[in-house]
């Protein structure tokens, strides 16, 4: 039997904490999301003055990294490109730049996604959250 590791609530802790201080630094109100490896809702937090549809979009898009075991921006890619049967995918919803996996020795165990800024800038905080935890 394989073993991997697991992202724990501490782990989630570490994460939104570098994931908001970098909103932070930059004046940027965005929702911060972190789900396990299955897509299950581990953080939610919403920094104030974020517009409300943040706290859908943002775990949409930690779920799509995090079942699609990569970055988020790769499906909106697929689309933009023509490929627009993609919008009928299971389970992906959240089919925009932001979502980006976290990966742990080579094992993805889990998914941070960030929704109020531009689409780009959410994936600079979810990185700078995962930098936290892993580097």
């Amino acid at each position: 039997m394989q073993t991997k590791p697991v992202l724990t609530l501490d782990d989630a802790k570490i994460i939104a904490a570098a994931a908001e201080a970098e909103a932070k630094m930059n004046g940027w109100a965005v929702v911060i999301a972190i789900v396990d490896d299955g897509g299950h809702l581990i953080w939610l937090q919403r920094l104030d003055g974020v517009a409300p549809i943040s706290s859908h979009i943002a775990p949409a898009k930690a779920v799509t990294a995090a079942m699609g075991r990569r970055e988020s921006k790769i499906y909106e890619d697929i689309i933009n490109n023509g490929r627009y049967s993609f919008l009928s995918a299971p389970y992906i919803y959240g089919m925009l730049e932001g979502g980006v996996p976290i990966l742990v020795d080579g094992q993805c165990v889990g998914a941070v996604g960030v929704s109020g800024v531009k689409s780009s800038e959410d994936a600079q905080i979810a990185k700078a959250g995962i930098a936290a935890l892993v580097s």
